[in-house]
């Protein structure tokens, strides 16, 4: 697989040479590409959007109201906002416009207003999603004032990025600090757009809500009871996304908004394959799990392996099992193996290990084994 720098290509600078002197036509497209690429080869893809944003930035006229109108002049008449449509000589779209948006939000908030309708411009030929965050950041209120009528465009990438530019945590992205600290400004927005038509649009807002669990998990879960009440299926799948790091660690107040209360069962003890795995190997592991309750119940039944640090003390990480539907007094036999291989996001560090399934956010009784990386 290609790596991902590579989308910031020659031919990508040589369009943006190419637009660049068509909008100002004092600057000469052969030396911006040579400058671009005598340092572009030796970077990864942030570091390439940024070199391409201080290139232009270097060029065009420092003063907003001549830098906006040549930089609307590179865009593509394409406000369809696919990334996997290049460039060409019509006007740049797709991976072009990062390093734009990067230019507008570190150099252009003199004229707040127009940065912010430049970033709508934007975003319909991919996403200004990574520049708008300077503009809040410089004045957060002002910000989502002006995204109000975002919310109600007609272009869903324009919808989408009153929440995918608003993200605390965005990926790749610098945090924005309020927010993760009040999430609350953006609560209203949130669910104007909670049903949108796009789930384009809808899974912004569910990675969204993801991002403010992890700093305010209990308003959260109370975001999800209030939105789950006659949702739509739609909306119950983007409450199931955007609660899943919650889910995922067993917090008892996001399983209930599913369904998956305070489980009433009866676990067999873990029973392993082998009290030990040498590496690369496979652990297989089951329990007979019995439902004790008087009506059927709902069960998330995931498993977790408590790691072996460096330093002798372990850490949890929860792994997807699967979901079943329990009878009064049913009982089920709960099944299944972990590879263990190397990989590039963990070390492995020999000696005894546990292992231990959660049902419904409850941790059952665990199961020693030891591994030999």
């Amino acid at each position: 697989m290609e790596p991902l720098k590579n989308l910031f290509s020659r031919e990508l600078v040589a369009w943006t040479a190419f637009h660049l002197q068509r909008a100002a036509p004092d600057i000469e497209a052969d030396s911006f590409i040579e400058a671009v690429m005598a340092r572009l080869p030796a970077l990864e893809l942030k570091a390439r959007a940024q070199l391409l944003a201080d290139a232009l930035h270097e060029r065009l006229p420092k003063d907003p109201t001549l830098r906006f109108p040549m930089l609307r002049a590179m865009l593509h008449p394409d406000e369809g906002g696919d990334g996997d449509r290049a460039s060409d000589a019509e006007g740049l779209r797709g991976w072009a416009i990062m390093p734009l948006t990067l230019l507008v939000g570190q150099h252009g908030l003199d004229d707040f207003d127009g940065a912010m309708a430049l970033m709508r411009d934007m975003t319909k030929r991919l996403t200004s999603e990574f520049g708008i965050r300077y503009c809040l950041k410089h004045d957060l209120a002002r910000g989502l004032a002006i995204m109000e009528d975002w919310a109600d465009d007609p272009n869903p990438h324009v919808r989408r990025l009153v929440s995918e530019g608003s993200r605390p945590r965005l990926p790749w992205a610098m945090q924005l600090p309020a927010l993760m600290a009040d999430p609350t400004p953006m609560l209203p927005l949130l669910a104007r757009l909670r049903d949108d038509p796009s789930d384009y649009v809808r899974r912004s807002v569910a990675n969204h809500i993801n991002d403010i669990s992890k700093d305010h998990p209990r308003l959260t879960v109370d975001l999800g009871r209030n939105w789950a009440k006659d949702a739509p299926p739609e909306r119950l799948s983007l409450l199931k996304h955007g609660l899943r790091t919650l889910i995922k660690k067993g917090d008892p107040g996001a399983l209930e908004i599913f369904g998956r209360n305070a489980p009433a069962v009866s676990a067999s003890l873990l029973r392993l394959s082998a009290s030990g795995v040498v590496m690369p190997g496979v652990l297989v592991f089951e329990a007979g799990i019995t439902s004790l309750a008087d009506q059927p119940q709902m069960l998330t039944v995931d498993y977790v392996i408590h790691f072996r640090k460096a330093r002798g003390a372990t850490a949890p990480k929860v792994f997807k099992g699967g979901s079943m539907t329990l009878a009064p007094g049913e009982c089920m036999l709960f099944r299944r193996s972990h590879a263990f291989r190397p990989i590039t996001t963990r070390r492995y560090y020999a000696g005894e290990h546990s292992i231990c399934l959660r049902i419904n956010g409850v941790d059952q009784d665990p199961a020693l084994f030891d591994l030999t990386p």
